[in-house]
């Protein structure tokens, strides 16, 4: 199973830690915030890392190179950002059978190896690692409606959240999820809303299933945030 690493973004709210490189790099208690992620799925039984890269994204391939302790590194370019669903549709040719999303501004402390072992042994085509947050988070986020450990509905950035409980740009999928974001209708940003595509599955019948996510992780968007997630590492290393 490879990882797929959704790493394009430009980070303007993390400026001024951006203006000299992209998101991916910015400094997390003494390593690059990508090297986190990597860091994060690299016990588990994966096969390698694809990395999506755009904005400064030769910067990323200079840093790492071909492979991180040991695993290999497969890079892919998303020319124009058009949200991350279309990013992780770039992935699509690199990827052979169920592959993990994890994206590139993802600070995570836990042990997601529950998740792979969910999804390998019950084959949904979708397995989503959530958690509760309030009400005014929700709103900028995509939100899961779950009965009985199943996804029933994905809402990206609602007004009126229909529930608190909000995807943390972890998951494990099947390749039904490349079709799902080639045919989704771009939201009304332009853009290709994962969230959106993980609905059409549900829509279309496709068993999407819920757990609660298996520790700490934070979404890094803003220096404040660069700060926390320093602090988290900084007291578990």
């Amino acid at each position: 199973m490879r990882v797929v690493i959704p790493a394009a973004g430009q980070g303007t709210r993390l400026r001024p830690l951006t203006d000299d490189r992209p998101k991916a790099l910015v400094d997390v208690a003494g390593k690059p915030l990508l090297a986190r992620v990597f860091d994060a799925v690299y016990s588990l039984d994966v096969s390698g890392f694809v990395v999506v890269v755009g904005y400064r994204g030769e910067a990323i391939v200079e840093r790492f190179g071909d492979a991180y302790r040991g695993l290999p590194i497969h890079y892919v370019h998303q020319e124009t950002r058009r949200g991350l669903g279309d990013a992780v549709l770039c992935a699509e040719g690199a990827v052979d059978g169920p592959f993990l999303v994890v994206n590139g501004d993802n600070a995570i402390d836990a042990d997601l190896s529950p998740v792979l072992a969910h999804h390998r042994e019950h084959g949904p085509t979708a397995t989503l690692p959530l958690w509760t947050v309030p009400a005014a988070e929700a709103r900028e986020t995509g939100v899961a409606v779950v009965e009985d450990g199943r996804v029933t509905a994905v809402v990206e950035k609602p007004e009126e959240p229909a529930s608190t409980t909000v995807m943390t740009g972890i998951g494990v999928y099947e390749p039904a999820l490349f079709d799902a974001c080639r045919r989704v209708d771009p939201s009304v940003r332009g853009e290709v809303e994962l969230p959106d595509a993980i609905d059409l599955l549900v829509r279309e019948g496709h068993r999407v299933d819920a757990l609660a996510f298996p520790g700490w992780r934070l979404n890094v968007n803003t220096p404040s945030d660069v700060e926390a997630a320093a602090r988290r590492f900084g007291a578990v290393e």
